[in-house]
């Protein structure tokens, strides 16, 4: 069989430089490449949850689209200037707008997970489109074996997404944020795509090839410069469709999005937001923070330890206690802690318990606090509480592990207590998630009491259902009015590690 050769190309300028032209194009696009790639998994892990699972389902789509995308491009090769231009144009708006794209599906339809495959399978298609286009590129330029061609593009490649990678969360989330970092990135790689093959590979290109290709890239770069302009109001109207039209305060802290709605004069109750995720609601916080630090301060209760619980609702209910010498709060997002100290509605429910000179802060991860020690200065405690959001929610699934209640249990006097939330339960006999805090909590020593409260029901609504766990080296039972232990323990539970975590979302 006789393989037809790429026809040499024309160049404007020597062949060395021109295969430098290709190969930094190569470590352009695949930096974008991976940017898309993190920002689809970063969105859909904060919109959808379980960021395990929205990772694996990015990759192992993108990775077989890319596969499918390698093979459609043979059919591009005998124009494959032109074929590698239309293909990063079409990748620069498809991936500039997908985080906008994304959070739309989100907020005004309730889910994204479609939108998040078609997206991957997209991305991943013309991604894996790119290497064999750039390959009869750049063999047109200088004829080399096929060997070390492919060993300069993927050397280009991986460095580039070396590049892509650090310079997401390093620089494009922090600096821009998501959508806008999305899209800057889309302008970038039209801008390599389109300079490459209308400067480079311009004499491969007809009078009206020139012309649509300077059309479309141009399109391109105004459709995301004008998206851009609008992603301000865009979010905002998003948000007010996820949260209601009542937003009264919206960051993005460096750990998380905080959002405030209700309170202010609006005549709805404050609720705060931490990724989308309902932390504390006026109508109910009373209720369940109490049920929360109560069972716990039946004991001596000279020194706590609040882990989590930055809004100050569980120090207000412990600083209610007779005998209380000290608090630690250790919080790791020093912006939810600011607003529970200056936002008027927060202050007012938290009855300023900041303001008390008892309350010392710590900026801090629980877990990385407890390992490094640095409680010895003011424990052991006699209670610790922890307020931390749901195992269910990834990011927190450590601070629900065997390890982590071995770091609590270390922190506490021999006679101290542990109360531990479980998220929302479903059911006054317990859920699998209570049940598996339960066990994991055991399996480090301490005996457990696990109980549920029931909350306000909304309008039309059944009432809410949360559940804790009570702990110490002796056992303890739970008193209360509302509270109602869980004696039905289902056979088979084993605990949650940090290598085999238990939780579901």
């Amino acid at each position: 069989m006789v393989h037809q050769r790429p026809v040499p190309a024309r160049l404007p300028v020597p062949a060395g430089l021109g295969r430098l032209a290709v190969l930094t194009t190569v470590f352009v696009c695949a930096a974008c490449g991976l940017v898309y790639e993190l920002e689809l998994v970063a969105l859909a892990s904060y919109l959808i949850g379980d960021s395990v699972t929205q990772a694996s389902v990015v990759l192992s789509v993108m990775v077989f689209a890319m596969g499918v995308g390698s093979l459609l491009a043979k059919r591009l090769r005998r124009r494959a200037a032109f074929g590698f231009a239309v293909v990063e144009a079409v990748l620069a708006l498809t991936g500039g707008l997908s985080a906008m794209a994304l959070y739309a599906c989100f907020a005004w339809y309730g889910q994204a997970r479609l939108a998040l495959v078609a997206f991957s399978l997209a991305i991943g298609v013309l991604i894996g489109a790119e290497v064999p286009l750039l390959m009869t590129l750049i063999q047109r330029i200088r004829r080399q074996d096929a060997g070390g061609a492919v060993a300069d593009l993927f050397a280009a490649d991986y460095v580039g997404a070396l590049v892509g990678g650090l310079a997401f969360p390093f620089l494009l989330l922090p600096v821009l944020g998501q959508l806008t970092g999305a899209l800057v990135t889309g302008a970038v790689n039209a801008v390599a795509g389109g300079a490459l093959v209308l400067w480079l590979f311009r004499c491969d290109l007809g009078p009206r090839a020139r012309w649509a290709l300077l059309t479309a890239n141009g399109l391109v770069l105004v459709v995301l410069a004008v998206c851009s302009l609008l992603s301000g109001p865009f979010e905002r109207a998003a948000r007010h469709a996820v949260y209601g039209a009542d937003v009264r305060v919206a960051v993005h802290s460096e750990v998380q999005e905080v959002v405030l709605t209700g309170g202010g004069g609006s005549g709805r109750p404050v609720s705060l937001f931490l990724d989308g995720h309902l932390r504390v609601s006026g109508t109910d916080a009373s209720r369940y923070h109490q049920a929360l630090v109560r069972p716990a301060m039946t004991g001596p209760h000279h020194r706590v330890l609040v882990l989590g619980g930055g809004d100050g609702l569980a120090v207000r209910e412990v600083l209610r206690h007779p005998g209380v010498a000290a608090v630690t709060v250790v919080e790791r997002d020093p912006e939810v802690l600011r607003l529970a100290r200056t936002d008027p509605d927060l202050v007012a429910l938290n009855h300023g318990a900041y303001d008390d000179r008892r309350v010392h802060c710590v900026t801090a991860d629980p877990f990385d606090w407890l390992r490094e020690g640095r409680w010895a200065g003011d424990g052991p405690y006699d209670v610790v509480v922890s307020d931390l959001p749901g195992p269910g929610v990834t990011p927190s699934t450590k601070l629900y592990s065997q390890e982590f209640y071995g770091l609590v249990g270390r922190a506490l006097v021999p006679d101290g207590r542990m109360v531990v939330h479980s998220g929302d339960t479903g059911d006054p006999a317990g859920s699998p998630t209570l049940w598996t805090v339960d066990e994991t909590v055991r399996s480090v020593g301490l005996r457990t009491t696990p109980y549920t409260a029931a909350g306000p029901p909304g309008p039309g609504e059944r009432p809410r259902i949360w559940g804790f766990v009570l702990a110490a080296r002796e056992p303890t039972g739970v008193h209360g009015p509302g509270l109602r232990p869980c004696t039905r323990r289902p056979p088979g539970l084993l605990p949650s590690t940090l290598m085999h975590p238990r939780y579901d979302d």
